[in-house]
């Protein structure tokens, strides 16, 4: 099997249904998303497997749900049967509070750093942000997108930020406060 069809050589793509332009918002989104799912696959290979156990369990799932957002994305058929589900964005709620949990207390806002892995988590969510800034753009352009997948985005965020928090915890490598500003985060032992 050729890896290269040139099917998309004049700047066309195949959709499930449908062709597109390769520039088009809905494939610029699952794009970003794969661009996420990128991130996230390095910072596997940066994690160690006994300090990281829980976290690399949870990318691999994530890695999965984001294949599933991509082809959710990719459905333009009349009739749709989606794969991301609402069970995905409940474990990541689930994992963010055990995850900020575990964590240090937040007082200020968190740069990018830290350790090797933390920082490309970091980059992950930021690319994951930038792909949910997309889809909402996509949801203002046309009625038939699978909303779903924005709040998937939003918490996927929240999560990756979380774990970055985390792995540089464990790893006892402090994280990047800005410290240019006030506390702005406080906590209830306050």
């Amino acid at each position: 099997m050729k890896i290269y069809t040139k099917t998309g050589d004049k700047g066309q793509t195949s959709l499930i249904g449908a062709r597109a332009d390769k520039d088009d918002l809905r494939i610029e989104t699952y794009g970003t998303i794969d661009e996420a799912n990128s991130f996230i696959g390095k910072a596997v290979t940066e994690l160690n497997a006994e300090l990281f156990k829980d976290i690399l369990e949870d990318l691999e799932a994530i890695q999965h749900e984001l294949f599933d957002c991509g082809g959710d994305l990719a459905v333009v058929t009349k009739v749709r049967n989606y794969k991301l589900t609402e069970e995905p964005i409940e474990v990541l709620e689930k994992r963010i509070d055990q995850l900020m949990e575990e964590g240090p207390a937040l007082e200020r806002f968190i740069l990018p750093g830290g350790t090797s892995a933390a920082a490309t988590l970091h980059i992950a969510r930021t690319v994951a942000r930038r792909a949910e800034r997309q889809m909402v753009s996509l949801m203002k352009q046309q009625e038939d997108v699978p909303i779903i997948v924005q709040r998937y985005l939003n918490r996927l965020s929240d999560y990756l930020f979380a774990a970055a928090r985390v792995v540089n915890a464990r790893s006892g490598v402090r994280d990047v406060e800005y410290i240019r500003g006030a506390k702005v985060f406080h906590t209830e032992k306050e």
